[in-house]
């Protein structure tokens, strides 16, 4: 309170500044990377793993570190002489190929027509959208089992895997989308149609371009899930060699005995396509995550 004479003014009290103490700030970091070891700490191990020895897989004290290090589990794997890998990375790159060309196809224009346009039922069509992502692959293999056959698309044929893959990446990526094109501003939209665009020019020229980081992180989820299926690809195709690459693990999984330095190397070279596309498109992942997140 201040006295001015006969007058008395009161001074609003300055609000507290919320800050850390000092002795706390080294705690978010700290826990940051405790978190992140943790996660990586399985990969960690199924590289180590995959350049020990048998003997050394089994001994009684496991090594954080090998011993003798060596590398015929990787030579293996290049000379092809247990499993086929580049034929795995083909077959795994045309079914992640098409389910990425046909969830992104889709996916874009339902994102942006539910994030625009104001009908009757849209919130029901997200929900469902929501839904879809929690239904495991298993639940969804008998029906999609039945109509692929009906459809003549099980046997020698990527088109079943790639649909049903694709099934799993257009919920995904249209809730992805949706909430991103939700935060481009409507005066955009305004100004286009004064420019004299409609609403196809609009999307086309206008909002697709600055939705660019978005799309990229559909696109890249779309490829990662149909990457990693193993499912629908054993399942409905029946060719051996057209199988993807998940498939070939079967190889090095004997009855009464398993290779396991050769089994992690299988799966140290089979994630290295997904390590290199995240390092680089990580720029346009961070973007559209966090921009998504703005507002939903």
């Amino acid at each position: 309170m201040k006295s001015t004479g006969q007058a008395t003014l009161t001074l609003p009290a300055k609000p507290k500044a919320n800050r850390t103490p000092r002795s706390r700030r080294w705690l978010v970091p700290v826990l940051s990377m405790v978190i992140v070891a943790f996660f990586l700490f399985p990969v960690y191990w199924l590289i180590i793993t995959s350049l020990k020895t048998e003997a050394e897989i089994f001994q009684t004290h496991p090594s954080w570190f090998p011993e003798h290090i060596q590398f015929d589990s990787y030579l293996d794997q290049l000379s092809g002489s247990s499993y086929d890998l580049f034929k795995g990375f083909r077959n795994s790159g045309i079914i992640a190929s098409g389910a990425l060309c046909i969830s992104t196809l889709l996916a874009i224009p339902a994102s942006y027509g539910l994030a625009r346009f104001r009908f009757p039922g849209r919130y029901l069509f997200l929900l469902l959208f929501l839904v879809t992502q929690m239904l495991p692959a298993s639940l969804l293999l008998t029906p999609l089992f039945i109509l692929f056959k009906h459809m003549g698309l099980l046997g020698a044929s990527y088109w079943s895997t790639i649909l049903a893959n694709a099934t799993a990446g257009i919920p995904f990526s249209i809730v992805t989308l949706r909430t991103y094109f939700v935060t481009l501003p409507k005066e955009l939209e305004e100004s286009a149609k004064i420019d004299g665009c409609n609403i196809f020019t609009t999307f086309y020229r206008i909002m697709l371009p600055i939705a660019i980081p978005g799309v990229v992180v559909a696109m890249v989820f779309s490829f990662l899930f149909a990457w990693g299926d193993l499912a629908y690809g054993m399942t409905f195709i029946s060719k051996e060699s057209m199988r993807p690459i998940t498939a070939g693990i079967y190889t090095f999984l004997g009855f009464q005995s398993t290779s396991w330095n050769n089994t992690m190397a299988f799966g140290t070279v089979s994630i290295l396509p997904v390590v290199l596309i995240f390092l680089f498109v990580q720029r346009y992942i961070v973007s559209g995550l966090t921009n998504g997140a703005v507002k939903g």
